[in-house]
């Protein structure tokens, strides 16, 4: 791997080899001492342009736990803030011997732009709401260890049903791409005015009816209401979104036995996702968490760990 981009650039064999790396890591995770040599001298600085709690958390503890030299760059704190460009920045901090680079950006597409200015790896940790390749890593590495199934063949016949604000979410094309790679069904449910244009050529299930899918899913993933990015009344009141689209503690009855309950966070509770939900014994809210850190070891251990330059 030279860069990791989006989830559309993994192989079946590249992407399960990531999850099976992040098993071991997990187990790393679970020590009193939480540190390994695998990147020693290396050096991953963290630049964040949009505001993040466990994304960037979670790349900083994974590069700190295998001993790189982690920095953290916040869009305020660099020379951006200035008038600087984003080129001229990263050429800059690429120039003093960057080994790999970790970018949030609120701009579509400029994470894959950086990436063809320096030397160093590069990695999306969110373009906008284009993609977040390593949040579908993490959430398909907790819902394979719900399955209890490992191997390329873990993920063949689920059914994967992704629920809510399509339209401003880099998480559900990531998704999308990794789970058709993995080999799930996936469904898309949303109003028609949360649903991406194009979204009927990603080859995927698309429907406005929750109630259609929630009994038969292995897994119902609720995307968080991103009100932040809205503007214009994309559904009457949030008393009828969640009517509609929010998992209740009635459409959590419906789950059939086994099924898993994902959301990525941050959570809008009684809005996409009820208490009941979110604290329910089949949810994997925390496991996700839990997750970040194992598979960006593993991300971060497949493109710096074997590389000499």
């Amino acid at each position: 791997m030279r860069h990791l981009l989006s989830a559309g650039d993994l192989s079946l064999a590249e992407a399960s080899a990531i999850l099976d790396v992040a098993d071991e890591m997990h187990t790393i995770q679970q020590r009193q001492i939480k540190k390994l040599p695998t990147l020693r001298g290396r050096t991953v600085i963290n630049m964040f342009f949009e505001d993040s709690t466990r994304t960037r958390t979670s790349f900083e503890m994974a590069g700190k736990w295998m001993s790189a030299d982690t920095i953290n760059i916040s869009a305020k704190g660099s020379s951006t803030s200035k008038g600087e460009s984003l080129r001229d920045t990263m050429l800059t901090l690429d120039a003093m011997g960057t080994d790999c680079f970790v970018i949030r950006h609120g701009s579509s597409g400029a994470v894959a732009q950086a990436a063809g200015w320096v030397r160093a790896h590069v990695v999306n940790a969110g373009d906008g709401t284009h993609e977040h390749p390593t949040q579908a890593l993490l959430d398909a590495f907790a819902m394979r260890r719900h399955f209890g199934e490992g191997g390329e063949d873990a993920f063949a016949g689920k059914r994967i049903a992704i629920v809510g604000d399509l339209l401003h979410s880099r998480v559900v094309r990531s998704n999308v791409l990794l789970q058709r790679t993995l080999g799930s069904q996936v469904t898309l449910v949303a109003p028609p005015t949360l649903l991406p244009t194009g979204v009927e050529q990603w080859g995927v299930a698309v429907t406005s009816d929750f109630d259609e899918v929630v009994g038969a899913a292995d897994v119902v993933m609720m995307l968080r209401v991103q009100r932040e990015r809205m503007q214009g009344g994309f559904f009457p009141t949030a008393r009828e979104y969640t009517e509609l689209y929010g998992l209740t503690p009635e459409r959590l009855a419906r789950l059939k036995p086994g099924a898993a309950i994902c959301h990525p966070g941050p959570m809008n509770r009684g809005l996409e996702i009820s208490s009941e939900a979110a604290d329910a014994a089949n949810s994997l809210i925390l496991e996700q968490v839990t997750a970040g850190v194992s598979v960006r070891m593993s991300v971060l251990y497949h493109l710096l760990g074997g590389s000499s330059e």
